[in-house]
């Protein structure tokens, strides 16, 4: 069976990594705190790659690595995961979230990105590459109703994407539009990491809201 080279390049970055991290582990007299450290760092690039999902590939880490903390100590290992895990769902920041993923699947559902786009697009027909700007536009807009990357990417690579291309724009451009357009997600207000990052960070989410809606516009 003949193997691509992207997978063969992502194989060999793995065991780059597992055999630098045990390469490191081995040659130090004491294995410390900072060691476990990278070694879960490492543990986790490389089962994200192998493509197991970030949530758990984050929480089964976190869990293994506090049993080795803790001195195999399954209790507190456990009686912490609760307690993290009630800390994160009684916090009144972070009960924005879901609503902000949900306003944005009600946007994509009921389809008005595709009405919004079609829309900018005949209204800057004028405009040089009308095209792209509608489509930083539609971006700008759609991140704002939703505060999520992945959602404004994914839908405009679906919809603008193939027009740009018929329309003759390089594929550079047509994917620098898009993504450029889809990051601003986490800048203009509501932001889903802005909010994490305040809730993580103690700072105020207002403030952060303040501070990036400038630099996002």
């Amino acid at each position: 069976m003949k193997i691509r080279k992207e997978l063969w390049f992502g194989l060999s970055f793995m065991a780059l990594v597992i055999i630098g991290a045990a390469t490191l582990l081995l040659s130090v007299e004491k294995i410390t705190n900072g060691h476990l450290g990278l070694l879960m760092l490492s543990l986790v690039v490389t089962a994200i790659m192998l493509g197991f999902p970030t949530a758990f590939t984050l929480m089964g880490m976190g869990m293994i690595f506090t049993w080795l903390a803790y001195n195999r100590d399954t209790t507190k290992t456990l009686d912490l995961m609760v307690q993290a895990a009630f800390k994160t769902m009684a916090s009144d920041v972070l009960i924005a979230i879901p609503l902000f993923v949900f306003m944005g699947y009600l946007v994509e559902r009921a389809n008005l990105i595709e009405k919004l786009f079609k829309s900018l697009h005949l209204a800057m027909a004028r405009i040089p590459g009308s095209l792209a700007v509608a489509t930083l536009v539609t971006c700008a807009i759609f991140a704002t109703a939703t505060g999520i990357v992945g959602a404004v990417v994914t839908l405009m690579g679906l919809l603008a994407l193939p027009a740009m291309l018929r329309a003759g724009y390089s594929v550079p451009l047509a994917a620098g539009a898009i993504t450029a357009g889809g990051c601003l997600g986490i800048l203009i207000p509501p932001s889903v990491l802005l909010i994490v990052y305040g809730a993580t960070a103690g700072v105020s989410v207002v403030q952060l809201y303040a501070g990036a809606f400038f630099p996002g516009l």
